[in-house]
């Protein structure tokens, strides 16, 4: 790597794709423990 490379940053697309995935897996994870409890109160 030198000084004068270009920065290695990923297109803004894909850091949108990213944060999008990071959230939909915290709802998903969400929903799993909600599931387990719904079934553990059962």
């Amino acid at each position: 790597m030198l000084w004068s490379d270009p920065e290695n940053k990923p297109p803004k697309e894909l850091r949108d794709t990213q944060a999008m995935l990071r959230r939909l897996s915290v709802l998903l994870a969400l929903a799993m423990v909600l599931a387990m409890l719904m079934i553990g109160i059962r």
